[in-house]
Parts: structure tokens; sequence; C-alpha cells
């Protein structure tokens, strides 16, 4: 019977760091996304104002000043938080290689372990065949004398 693997417990701690960080990445990466599109639909917005504002008297104008400042400071703080996204995309990244490579280790002793027993198995097996096969060789002998 085969035993089980000694450091099954860390190895599923680490698996479950593993997905813990790749769950991570992976909202970073939509955070990224997300941002990026609002960025893109602000410049779009922003583009689409600037075409279609005409000035008609000082109150006009004063508005339009006002919505480009704002549209300006909106995108000064999309971009931002655009960097913002992008360092932890990098950090979250960082941190699911690094949970990687910390169970990659774990498994690949998992599997020299389960070749080990498999191999202890198939000569457990072998010596009873052997046996058997013995005894039965004897048995024949002794009847055949």
């Amino acid at each position: 019977m085969s035993r089980a693997f000694p450091l099954a417990g860390l190895l599923r701690l680490r698996q479950l760091q593993q997905d813990r960080a790749a769950g991570e990445l992976a909202a970073a990466n939509v955070r990224m996304r997300e941002t990026h599109e609002a960025r893109a639909e602000a410049y779009n917005a922003l583009e689409t104002s600037q075409t279609l504002s005409d000035a008609v008297d000082a109150a006009t104008m004063n508005a339009i000043a006002a919505a480009r400042a704002s549209s300006r400071s909106m995108l000064a703080d999309l971009n931002a938080l655009g960097t913002r996204h992008t360092a932890e995309v990098e950090a979250a990244r960082a941190e699911f290689s690094s949970a990687r490579a910390r169970s990659v280790g774990l498994e690949k002793l998992e599997g020299k372990f389960a070749e080990a027993e498999a191999a202890e198995d198939l000569r457990s097996e072998q010596t009873i065949l052997d046996e058997l096969a013995g005894s039965a060789w004897h048995r024949r002998q002794k009847e055949a004398h």
C-alpha cells in the first residue's frame, strides 16, 4: 500500500497561495483594463465636445473652458490611476510568479515521490509473484518425486 506524500499539506497550502495570487493578478488586470477603457471614453468625449462647442457669448465660453479644465483634470486622474494599476499588475504578476515557483518545486517532489512509491509497489508485487512461483515450483518438484 502506498504511503501519502509527506509534504501534501504544504503542497496544498502552496497551491492555495498560487490560486490566490492568480486571482489577485486577474483582478488587477480587470482594474487596469477598466481604467484604460474609462480613459479612452474620456478622450473620445473630450474630442467630441471640442468639435461640437461653439462659443456664442462669454458665459458659454466660460462653461466650455470649465468643462475642458474638468476633463483635463479627470484625464490626469485617470492617467495616474492607470499608472497605479499598472504597478499593481506588475506586483501581482511578481507575486504569482513567486507563488508558482514555490509550488512547482513541491509538485516535482510529489512526482518523484509517486514514482518511487510506484516502483516500490511494483518491486513488492514482483517479490510476491516470485515467491508464489517458487513455492509452486517446489510443490511440483515434491509431487514429482
